[in-house]
């Protein structure tokens, strides 16, 4: 903006820059500014197409670096499903094995199922896995393969524990019952003996199925144990029986003891087998197809950060593509953005000297660049015909700053009326209270008067009877005290009733004229302001309702409360029930939350039409004009409540119905004290809350 300070000669180049920085904006004036501007669109769009390209060809290669990124991930998550599968099934195995059911069994054959449809189904099929996957799905038809010829093994081994086992042990507790039968008495000598022998096989079949269930090897050593220690026994009964039947049993449960133990063993071998099987097959197979796992999990891995270098690698380099492009492309921007800029702004610097020069007063300047043939061009010669104009204009300066005088006089006057009419209105309420208050002042001052004349005339007679020479009879006396009393008692009436209009009067007056601030009780204030409006009440057949709770505190303007109900209230006499129409006024209050207090004016006069609603709170807006309305209560109310108060007020009316004035007041007024009376001129609402 160097140029703007050589107001001379401003459109005058210095030195060879100078006049090559003219030449070049004298070429480039030579073409319309809207095609120098889209010379520039079009480098732009140049730009914006090989960028797009080159991100379009970088994020095919991108795409397919990130599909194989993708894949890996895939492969893998098949990889850990199958690991997690097999190490599912391993585990349904050995609770299988442990105890047998057909729930454990049909969930084995499912998750078998599951294994194999993830191997021929999703890994075969992968790309990733597919040549790769062969090894894994042998080493799980050896694991799973192996599950069948483990359950063959347990079925032997249950089939030798029932028949070799069991069997046996049935047949020995029925021959022990035959022994104790056959023995006559617990003091035969054979009873020590048969007594051990029975707790011995006893030992032996929880030893024996313990060891069936848990395969501990203490179990089966107790069963041996106790097998042995009941092959002992079984001579020296023979020898202490008395019968042939003790005899022959004792004989045949040697033979079933034999068995028992050849059925044991037995069993100890099968269980060894399946042990050796369980390990060699199923828990062998599941660690190969677990290492299988994991080994083409690392391939995946390795696989997946190739893939993620070559994502990384290709969006590097696409992005060094792209920022070498934008940068040359920039610089070419720049460069022709700074020529056309040059030829647009070193014309309008010429323009805007001229412009300052006739400003200024500098009417014989000649503006330059009015040759030129583009829109700066235009623009010159416009400034030359503005020049040209500006010697008539100033002419016409003088009558214009007259005009304008005059207007800001009539402006200020009329503010000034405002101001006036707002507070003759509010004055004027005040006056009313005053007369009224007289009034009713004046009925029980005039009452204590006559009473008080009264007394003293009867005083003066009492004491012309006292001293004269008649002397003071009883009854006279009495008649004196009885009249005292009553005339004390109408004066202490009277006045005591004067004393609290009085009082009302100047608590309401006071807070009227000193808009302060203090803490003042919501039902005490309205019963002040009501007190101070019966004088209307007795002139109108209006009937005023009041419910407005104890115990309500308010921290604002008294003063202003009181201005808010006086107005609502003359507002419903003189517009609710004008003519003297009879009606009623309810006056209610409750808290709402914890920090407003809402405030209802309600009126069962003329109501209002929406027309007349949608204007009722603007200032000088009146229906009873030829009557003497200001059209300023409503208004002053609106003010008051909004800005003074900080509260809300919503209008409800319908025709013929009656209107509700409704205000939300906050128990802490948000207002200040002269918001509402600085100018006279504060804001009131566009519209109103109302019903139609």
């Amino acid at each position: 903006m160097a140029a703007l300070g050589h107001t001379e000669h401003p459109d005058r180049p210095s030195g060879p820059i100078g006049r090559l920085r003219a030449r070049l904006v004298g070429v480039l004036r030579a073409v319309p500014i809207r095609w120098r501007i889209l010379s520039i669109a079009a480098l732009n769009s140049a730009v914006v197409v090989v960028l797009v390209g080159m991100i379009w060809n970088g994020a095919q290669v991108l795409g397919s670096a990130w599909d194989d990124v993708r894949q890996v991930r895939e492969s893998d998550r098949i990889l850990a499903l199958l690991e997690s599968e097999t190490g599912r099934l391993h585990n349904l195995i050995h609770r299988y094995i442990n105890q047998p059911s057909p729930d454990l069994f049909a969930e084995i054959l499912l998750l078998r199922e599951a294994v194999l449809g993830t191997l021929t189904n999703r890994a075969a099929k992968d790309p990733m896995l597919s040549g790769s996957v062969e090894e894994l799905e042998r080493t799980t038809d050896r694991f799973l393969n192996g599950f069948g010829e483990l359950r063959s093994v347990q079925a032997t081994i249950a089939k030798t524990y029932e028949d070799q086992v069991q069997g046996p042990a049935r047949d020995m507790a029925g021959l022990y019952s035959i022994i104790e039968g056959a023995t006559g008495h617990r003091d035969a000598l054979i009873w020590p003996s048969l007594g051990k022998s029975r707790e011995a096989f006893t030992a032996m079949l929880v030893a024996a199925n313990s060891y069936y269930l848990s395969l501990s090897s203490g179990a089966a050593d107790d069963a041996r144990r106790n097998t042995e220690t009941i092959e002992k026994t079984i001579p020296v009964m023979i020898d202490l029986a008395d019968n042939d039947l003790q005899k022959m049993a004792l004989r045949r449960l040697g033979a079933r003891t034999a068995a028992l133990r050849e059925g044991f063993a037995k069993l100890s071998e099968q269980l060894a087998s399946r042990t050796e099987l369980l390990r060699n097959t199923i828990d062998a197979s599941q660690a190969e197809a677990i290492g299988a796992i994991d080994d083409l999990s690392t391939k995946m891995r390795k696989r997946e950060q190739k893939a993620q270098e070559t994502f990384d690698r290709t969006l590097a380099d696409i992005s060094r593509r792209v920022l070498s492009i934008a940068v040359i492309f920039l610089g070419i921007i720049l460069t022709a953005g700074v020529m056309i800029a040059l030829s647009i702004r070193l014309p309008l610097q010429q323009i805007m000297a001229a412009m300052r020069a006739i400003t200024l007063g500098d009417l014989d300047r000649e503006v330059q660049g009015t040759k030129a043939r583009d829109e700066v061009g235009a623009m010159a010669r416009a400034v030359e015909v503005f020049r040209e104009n500006a010697i008539a204009k100033r002419q016409t300066e003088d009558e214009l700053r007259a005009s304008k005088e005059k207007a800001e006089s009539a402006l200020l006057e009329l503010n000034t009326a405002q101001q006036n009419l707002i507070d003759a209105e509010r004055l004027a309420a005040l006056g009313g209270l005053v007369a009224g208050v007289a009034h009713e002042v004046n009925n029980p001052i005039g009452i204590s008067l006559t009473v008080a004349s009264s007394f003293a005339r009867r005083s003066e007679i009492f004491e012309a009877q006292l001293k004269g020479d008649g002397g003071l009879r009883r009854s006279q006396l009495e008649e004196f005290v009885q009249s005292s009393r009553d005339a004390s008692q109408q004066l202490v009436a009277n006045l005591q009733r004067a004393g609290e209009l009085i009082q009302s009067f100047k608590q309401v007056a006071v807070d009227r004229s000193h808009a302060e601030r203090r803490q003042f009780s919501l039902s005490e204030a309205t019963d002040q302001i009501i007190a101070s409006l019966r004088p209307v009440l007795k002139r109108s057949p209006i009937t005023l309702q009041v419910d407005v709770p104890e115990g309500l505190l308010l921290d604002g303007y008294p003063g202003s409360y009181g201005q808010i109900l006086t107005n609502l209230f003359l507002n419903a006499a003189n517009h609710a029930f004008a003519d003297g129409r009879a009606g009623t006024i309810i006056i209610s209050a409750r808290p709402r939350g914890a920090d407003d207090v809402e405030l209802i004016f309600t009126d069962d006069g003329a109501g209002m039409t929406s027309d007349v609603q949608r204007q009722a709170f603007d200032p000088f807006f009146t229906t009873r004009r030829n009557e003497g309305g200001t059209g300023l209560g409503l208004h002053i109310v609106y003010n008051l409540v909004t800005q003074q108060l900080g509260g809300r007020m919503m209008l409800e009316s319908k025709l013929g119905q009656g209107t509700t004035f409704r205000i939300i007041m906050p128990r802490v007024a948000k207002g200040g004290a002269q918001s509402t009376e600085s100018d006279g001129t504060s804001q009131w609402p566009n519209r109103t809350m109302s019903s139609t």
